[in-house]
């Protein structure tokens, strides 16, 4: 094997080094274990910039280094995949990853079970690393459950539930718990896990491999094996899409990233940002050529397979609606941040799923969905660590108690506002160009429908980006001072804090200004990809090329200026009412009784919440007393009292004929003897 042959595996290999570190350097010395998860963390991100240059090359490399043999006979390799997404990906997590590591040494420095959170960190990243670098879907898959693992451990790492730690509220509304909150994410996702683990499971036995490369160049033999049954087809891209849904909070999943906010904020900021949600993102995009080759290249062509791009389109504008909607009327500035996650997401996920509802959208889809990634995964670490510094400085979570001073924290307000307007997809920032290609491409998949969801999500992502910043530091004469509370009551938070996010927030204004060079190379990457790696080329009947679509620059000045105008059509009332105070929000919704009614509906987050916890809690408690007295207690009075007192019973009896008299025990073995030996014989043994 070659020295660059040991670079991806190096990828995840040093921040899984650094979880163990942190367990060994613990008792040592805390400030070694610092360092050396940061540098760990640092060594990762080193190795993901050396994958760069295979990203310009438009190839893809499995490098295999292990190889197990199945019980079939049929042999595992077990390798690192590198080609566009995996490279991209890649150093997106260990990047932001990195940043957040070195937040967390100044934020996590008072914890007294710092090792445990370091433990958890790196294992997050180092696994989020194996998730995207692994090059089949057994590997893949092993990185999936340990990023889950670490997710529950890191949600719910307040687990002793001091009152402190407790999200929700105010009071009188109820408060979430860290150790449910954990229980409650590692339960959905695992719901998710299970119908994936089925997709995976019925793609090999019709595949034979689990190797995506594989995969991919035998797609033409395994898959018309596949549709000769009737419905497989439409039934494994159901479960497939089972564990990305669920993984990245996208309807029905989502009730579990707003209570994911228990956590620590860096926890926060990378689970929304580099980790976990991000992981269901990557593995649409990594299997959605399966289904386009069956859908669109094949011969005769497959309707089912259109299965996986409608659930994840429609699920995906749906998804960026409905988290708008709830982020309106937010709180807490965690959960008014893990709702715009839950949209943003969903604009990734329409994006892949209309690549593949159209013959020629196959490449701005994928390519557009990817940049979305990019520029969220940066902008959404700003505003998290810039909370986090925020929710120090005010004492508080609550939004409408967070009266703080632009002039004590004036780095925060300024690159928190940053990544605000990149949010909303104000140009130039990187967010105008990502979240208007993604416009662009459902219009040229013909989904108008989902095309007039997404653009008027676009009013609701302004009004509370905007909301969120007043309350935070536009809160009119009542800003004087930072409040006593906290850590930063006499300014600016730490260098060690603030550098990470005012780095990103300079990457956030470069992105912004090279977008349109960036989104080219992307289609030039992913052209080249699906063209010359993975042959899925135009036919008579299917895919068109791409450059038709892609000169269409009169609809892209269109799509840019509806997009706009829904962003000061939104920025309007907000800033006239959360900027310049010139109406209260509560007097607005009084005045009218279906603003009363439309408030309610989206506090109570839909009432989905709501439905969940009385079907799916109160339902499993409710059978948990009678399967107690009908099953439980019959079964444990059977095997640890039954079993017991039978045994009892016998060797009571046998005292009985044990007289201690010789003859009799010799007679009592001759009689065993004799009934052994007749046995043997009738069975035909002697």
């Amino acid at each position: 094997m070659l020295l660059s042959d040991l670079i991806p595996w190096l990828c995840w290999i040093f921040p899984t080094i650094g979880a163990i570190a942190a367990l060994v350097l613990n008792k040592v010395n805390r400030k070694a274990m610092n360092i050396t998860v940061i540098f760990l963390s640092l060594l990762g991100w080193v190795m993901a910039l050396l994958l760069i240059p295979n990203l310009f090359s438009f190839s893809n490399t499995d490098n295999q280094a292990f190889w197990f043999s199945l019980p079939t006979g049929k042999v595992l390799g077990i390798g690192m995949l590198i080609d566009p997404l995996s490279i991209i990906i890649a150093n997106v997590v260990a990047f932001l990853g990195l940043l957040i590591v070195v937040y967390s040494s100044k934020y996590m420095e008072d914890d007294p079970h710092v090792s445990r959170f370091w433990f958890f960190m790196s294992l997050f990243i180092g696994s989020m690393l194996l998730l995207v670098l692994a090059d089949n879907l057994i590997l893949m898959f092993v990185g999936w459950k340990l990023v889950g693992l670490c997710s529950f451990g890191l949600i719910g790492y307040y687990y002793r539930d001091e009152k402190e730690h407790w999200i929700g509220g105010p009071a009188p509304f109820p408060f979430q718990k860290p150790s449910r909150a954990g229980l409650k994410a590692l339960l959905v996702t695992t719901f998710g896990d299970m119908g994936l683990l089925a997709g995976i499971i019925i793609i090999y036995l019709y595949a034979g491999t689990f190797n995506f490369l594989q995969l991919f160049q035998t797609m033409g033999t395994w898959i018309p094996a596949m549709a000769q049954t009737p419905g497989i087809l439409a039934l494994t891209a159901v479960l497939v899409l089972l564990g990305p849904l669920a993984k990245s909070a996208q309807f029905p999943f989502h009730e579990w990233l707003p209570e994911a906010m228990a956590g620590p904020t860096p926890v926060s900021a990378l689970i929304h940002a580099a980790t976990m949600v991000k992981a269901g993102v990557y593995l649409i995009a990594r299997v959605l050529p399966i289904f386009f080759f069956a859908a669109w290249i094949a011969v005769p062509a497959y309707p089912e397979a259109l299965t996986f791009f409608i659930l994840a389109a429609a699920i995906g504008a749906f998804t960026a609606f409905l988290g708008a909607t709830q982020a309106l009327v937010a709180k807490e500035l965690k959960k008014a941040l893990a709702y715009s996650t839950m949209s943003v997401i969903g604009y990734m996920v329409l994006a892949l799923g209309v690549s593949g509802l159209s013959a020629n959208t196959l490449v701005n889809g994928t390519a557009f969905g990817i940049f979305e990634l990019i520029s969220h995964g940066i902008f959404k670490v700003i505003l998290f660590l810039c909370a986090g510094v925020i929710i120090h400085a005010s004492g508080s979570i609550y939004l409408s108690e967070m009266k703080l001073s632009r002039q004590k924290l004036r780095f925060t307000w300024l690159f928190m506002w940053i990544g605000a307007l990149a949010l909303i997809g104000v140009p130039p920032f990187s967010g105008f160009w990502s979240k208007d290609d993604i416009l662009v491409v459902t219009w040229q998949s013909g989904q108008y429908a989902l095309f007039a969801i997404s653009l008027g999500t676009v009013i609701l992502t302004t009004f509370y980006v905007i909301r969120l910043m007043g309350m935070i530091f536009h809160n009119g004469k009542q800003v004087e001072e930072v409040s006593d509370h906290g850590d930063h009551k006499h300014g600016e938070a730490s260098w060690l804090m603030v550098a990470p996010y005012g780095i990103l927030a300079a990457l956030t204004v470069i992105i912004g200004l090279a977008g349109p060079w960036i989104s080219g190379f992307l289609q030039t990457a992913y052209n080249n990809y699906y063209t010359n790696s993975l042959h899925l080329v135009a036919t008579s009947s299917s895919v068109v090329s791409t450059a038709s679509a892609l000169s269409g620059v009169g609809l892209e000045i269109v799509v840019s200026a509806a997009s706009i105008l829904m962003i000061v059509i939104g920025a309007i009332p907000a800033y006239r009412i959360y900027i310049q105070h010139k109406s209260q929000p509560e007097s607005i919704v009084d005045k009218h009784r279906s603003l009363q009614y439309l408030y309610k509906f989206l506090w109570n987050r839909w009432y989905i919440d709501a439905f969940y916890n009385k079907v799916f809690v109160n339902g499993t408690l409710a059978i948990l007393e009678p399967l107690k007295r009908y099953v439980e207690v019959p079964i444990d009075r059977a095997l640890n009292e039954g079993i017991p007192k039978g045994f009892q019973g016998l060797s009571k009896q046998f005292k009985k004929i044990q007289t201690g008299i010789l003859s009799v025990n010799m007679l009592y073995f001759l009689i065993f003897l004799v009934i052994t030996l007749v046995i043997l014989w009738l069975g035909g043994f002697l």
